[in-house]
């Protein structure tokens, strides 16, 4: 049957309203599945999305070298746990950690990636929390600590840092343990310490062909070339500005992902009970135990 006034005019006239209502329900669905989608919490979406996107740091050896190290391995084993695949998210620090948790954390990075559903490697750190009330610091699991490896055969003893003067030392300069080391005993150490090398590993790889006597670096650096061989003596940097328990280290997902951050822990503790954390630190050479 023939619309009523049944004119060219006419059917563009009713046929533009219909549109207009379809279009406006249309509209009000879209509205309704994006307010859904927004509801929905970070667990939900990490499974719907079948991928755990992980963030970590570039050059932080042993944790992560060119897609190789500790933490690849334990976002592989987070993401498996929670029944999806994983997506890595590789980055480099950026002046400090405050930075890197609004870059990698909660807001993205102004250069368009991030960002993560969750950082790796991040301080569990009470100040760290405070100033950051954007994030949730969880899930420790490393303790670093600034250390020192020394040649036993030349030093025999260090209970202060006396028997290092004279003494050729490497340290990586632009790192905690190169700020304590070149201001240790009033600068009196600068003339022997070689500085410019990138971190702790290159430092111990120094000691362990006999370049330097001493070396000093994080805990991971050192032990990951060190630990076991018996010419080297591993022991805390013996200065009392030297954080002296160290510090956790663990990761951070944006505040309101509590749910993500629960099965995470959940995750992480599983890994630690069945001895996987033991066995993915003992292959970087690194003797694990619960922080």
């Amino acid at each position: 049957m023939p619309f009523p006034h049944d004119t060219p005019a006419s059917r563009r006239a009713f046929l533009g309203q219909s549109s207009t209502l379809a279009l406006g329900s249309l509209g009000a669905l879209l509205g309704l599945d994006s307010a859904s989608a927004q509801d929905k919490s970070a667990l939900t979406k990490v499974r719907e999305r079948g991928r755990l996107v992980v963030g970590l740091y570039n050059d932080l050896p042993p944790f992560h070298v060119k897609g190789q190290g500790i933490e690849i391995d334990l976002a592989k084993a987070l993401a498996a746990s929670l029944g999806v695949e994983v997506s890595l998210l590789p980055f480099t620090a950026d002046e400090n950690m405050n930075d890197d948790l609004r870059n990698m954390v909660w807001r993205g990075h102004i250069l368009g990636y991030g960002p993560a559903d969750v950082l790796l490697h991040v301080p569990v750190d009470r100040p760290l929390m405070q100033n950051n009330p954007r994030v949730s610091i969880f899930g420790p699991y490393w303790r670093e600590r600034v250390v020192v490896a020394r040649d036993l055969s030349t030093l025999p003893d260090l209970d202060s840092l006396d028997p290092l003067r004279g003494v050729r030392t490497a340290v990586p300069g632009m790192s905690l343990a190169g700020w304590l080391m070149i201001g240790a005993e009033s600068g009196a150490l600068r003339e022997t310490l070689t500085t410019k090398i990138p971190d702790g590993v290159v430092a111990a790889q120094m000691l362990q062909r006999g370049e330097v006597s001493a070396a000093a670096g994080l805990r991971s650096e050192i032990e990951t070339v060190l630990r076991g061989d018996p010419r080297f003596a591993i022991t805390p940097i013996p200065m009392p500005r030297a954080p002296k328990d160290g510090w956790a280290v663990g990761m951070a997902v944006k505040k309101e992902a509590t749910d993500l951050a629960e099965a995470l822990q959940g995750a992480l503790n599983g890994l630690a009970d069945k001895g996987e954390l033991k066995t993915m630190f003992a292959r970087a050479n690194l003797d694990w135990t619960r922080v």
